[in-house]
């Protein structure tokens, strides 16, 4: 037979007995001990705290200073200037912190209105259980000057203990823009970029989509649909397009398709004077190839895409299937896109995981490079013939 669950008040003793015994201790050990909820843990914490009975610290509880024995420094609480004290970021002992008990972390990101609002709720979501708080800013995709702008403006004005950040990545300027971000002293952790630093070509710590593999994703499936000859169509201005271009054009050799003449187009996007001329060079193409799919990056220049097939008669997908990369509004076009999901949120998630770690260990943890899977959404725009 069972034993009763405890009452409030034996609970309660129960947990600083425990407390006295091992200097600190996390809500998600608690409430195995006990046997009850974290929400139950946090309402027994709160009463206590109010008492005066315990301390709050960035990893959990702790009795008050001048009633417990003297920690040692493995179990001593954060200070503003310290790391967090939750190593495994998987339990919620941080989220009965204050905000001003957070460490401070930067999160630099190129596009605020597209892409990057999910990847910066991931992180969001996760940064209070791993006793963090994030300082957003907004760069641009490829002003070296002003991503250094904002990063010495969150290094000055905020101090913060730790960086997330989309860099740029091509050219001399973004070179030295790595390397600067790679010695400044704080862990940074790269997102939805990869770079490498110094002579031996030194990895820095990052977490990105798999793009290469959605690719793959995409043409496997129109390949399955029975499409012999599948075209590329890319925006040059996305970072990602080399990537997304390397995945369709290894898959396409790979399964053996139709490649001499099936269209492949990296073009100004879909703003550019330019743009309509490109996609009658890419539509042209298809036409005289026989090309009947097309996979487009991203979503705003697959329904452009889409849109200039209607006008010219060109049915989707009875003519030409298209699938487009990012699902950001690819679902709110008509037809319906069927698209690569980049997982977005995870990768905020992840990255800011990833960063907590790196300010619990310190520099002697092995660099981690992350990359997450995306998944295909299959909706009208590559249906049957």
């Amino acid at each position: 037979m069972s034993e009763p669950p405890l009452l409030p008040a034996e609970r309660r003793e129960r947990l600083l007995a425990d407390l006295r015994v091992r200097g600190t201790l996390r809500v998600s050990d608690i409430a195995r001990s006990l046997g009850v909820t974290a929400v139950t843990v946090r309402r027994d914490i709160a009463q206590l705290a109010g008492e005066g009975a315990i301390e709050r610290v960035h990893g959990g509880i702790r009795l008050p200073r001048q009633a417990g024995p003297a920690l040692s420094p493995a179990v001593s609480p954060a200070s503003p200037s310290s790391p967090i004290a939750s190593p495994s970021g998987d339990d919620d002992a941080a989220s009965i912190s204050d905000e001003s008990e957070l460490a401070s972390v930067g999160m630099v990101v190129p596009s605020l209105d597209y892409y990057w609002p999910a990847i910066v709720q991931g992180a969001r979501d996760a940064a209070p259980d791993l006793g963090v708080r994030i300082v957003l800013r907004g760069s641009s995709y490829d002003d070296v000057a002003d991503v250094r702008r904002q990063v010495t403006w969150l290094l000055e004005s905020i101090g913060i203990q730790g960086l997330l950040i989309a860099p740029p990545t091509v050219g001399a300027e973004a070179a030295e823009l790595i390397a600067w971000l790679a010695g400044l002293g704080i862990p940074v952790v790269l997102v939805e970029r990869t770079a490498t630093v110094g002579p031996y070509h030194e990895h820095v710590e990052s977490v990105s989509t798999d793009h290469a593999f959605g690719a793959s994703l995409a043409v496997r499936y129109l390949a399955s649909e029975g499409h012999r000859r599948i075209g590329f169509f890319a925006s040059a201005t996305s970072p990602h397009t080399p990537k997304v271009r390397l995945g369709w054009r290894e898959t396409v050799t790979e399964l053996a398709l139709e490649l001499a003449g099936t269209p492949d187009v990296i073009s100004p996007d879909h703003r550019h004077p330019q743009w309509s001329d490109e996609v009658d060079r890419a539509l042209d193409a298809c036409v005289a190839t026989g090309t009947t799919a097309l996979l487009v990056h991203s979503d705003r220049e697959a329904i452009s895409l889409v849109a200039r097939c209607e006008e010219r008669g060109i049915r989707v997908p009875g003519d030409l299937a298209v699938v487009a990369y990012d699902d950001e509004v690819a679902g709110l076009a008509n037809p319906a896109l069927s698209a690569v999901r980049p997982a977005k949120f995870t990768i905020g998630e992840t990255a800011v995981q990833l960063l907590a770690q790196r300010m619990q260990t310190g520099p002697d943890r092995p660099v981690h490079r992350v990359r997450v899977s995306p998944r295909l959404v299959v909706r009208d725009s590559s249906g049957l013939r």
